[in-house]
């Protein structure tokens, strides 16, 4: 049976918003051709000083979007609403479509997964691919799929990296909107004693309870809970409180939401990291979260991204 691949090309600098929109036709995911940092990037991860000139060719100033829909699925109508939701959006795109093999794409996509570094001891690694850890490095074992998260977006990698210089042996994390799970399960494996994590959608804790058993994490040290933390006093009530770390990788007006219950889950000296954030809207973040009693103690922005550290005012 053929799918259809769908290519949507548009300039960098709209690959959050296009890709935002293509996940809306797929529900197993995309990925997406960006070297528009290859040649800043690319030897900070791979500790090389030479690219391959076929990788310095590629257009660094365009993005690719690929997405496969099977023939049930309708690809004239998935193309359709592409273009109309990226011209609504004033996205500038042009769109490929091809015919591919259900063999040739059912594990082609993986090729664009590989092992990422982040942080001092934090190492990402798809289940498919092998990697050597130092002795002091942690390996997260976590495949791409259905729910948040998989350490490739920067607002995971700089909210890992924020957790990390903050995990101390023994204590609890709290993750808000944990999508797969990666914040809160790396966590554990940095050392944290438990944790709980809390995402409105089914589908995301689903995924964080199996992530949770691949990577070792025992069903005693980890929960997983689904609900709308905003409007539900009993879901509040069960997640408890006296938590050392929360993390909320979620966008600026979920926070903003949830400032008033941040408070009643975390110790006096406990840390909230919160990231997801453009920086458009680092202000508004800080300033919603000054009313209920928190000051950043570090913020960190890339790409656009910003994540923010704090700490309840009058306690260190």
């Amino acid at each position: 049976m053929d799918w259809t691949e769908v290519k949507i090309n548009i300039p960098t600098r709209w690959v959050d918003g296009a890709s935002a929109i293509a996940q809306m036709v797929v529900p197993y995911g995309i990925y997406i051709e960006d070297y528009s940092d290859l040649v800043t990037e690319a030897p900070k991860i791979a500790h090389i000083d030479l690219i391959d000139e076929e990788l310095l060719q590629k257009d660094r100033e365009h993005a690719v979007i690929h997405i496969y829909i099977s023939p049930e699925e309708n690809p004239a109508e998935a193309v359709s609403f592409l273009h109309e939701r990226l011209q609504s959006e004033g996205i500038p795109h042009e769109i490929d479509t091809e015919s591919v093999q259900e063999e040739a794409w059912a594990t082609a996509w993986k090729k664009y997964y590989h092992p990422i570094k982040l942080g001092q001891h934090l190492v990402i690694c798809p289940s498919w691919e092998e990697v050597d850890c130092a002795p002091d490095e942690v390996k997260i074992t976590l495949d791409p799929g259905m729910a948040f998260g998989t350490g490739t977006h920067h607002t995971t990698q700089l909210c890992l990296e924020q957790l990390e210089e903050n995990i101390k042996p023994g204590c609890s994390i709290l993750d808000m909107g944990c999508g797969s799970g990666i914040l809160s399960i790396g966590g554990i494996l940095l050392g944290a004693a438990n944790a709980t994590a809390v995402d409105i959608d089914p589908v995301a804790v689903r995924t964080c309870q199996e992530n949770a058993a691949v990577n070792g994490v025992h069903a005693d040290r980890y929960r997983a809970l689904s609900g709308d933390l905003v409007r539900d006093k009993k879901l509040r009530e069960e997640i408890g409180s006296g938590y050392d770390i929360i993390t909320a990788n979620i966008v600026a007006d979920i926070i903003i939401a949830l400032a008033p219950t941040f408070d009643g889950f975390l110790k006096d000296d406990g840390v909230l990291i919160t990231s997801g954030i453009i920086a458009e809207r680092h202000q508004d973040v800080v300033e919603a979260l000054a009313k209920e009693g928190f000051y950043p103690v570090e913020t960190v922005e890339r790409k656009g991204w910003v994540a923010i550290t704090l700490k309840k005012a009058g306690k260190e």
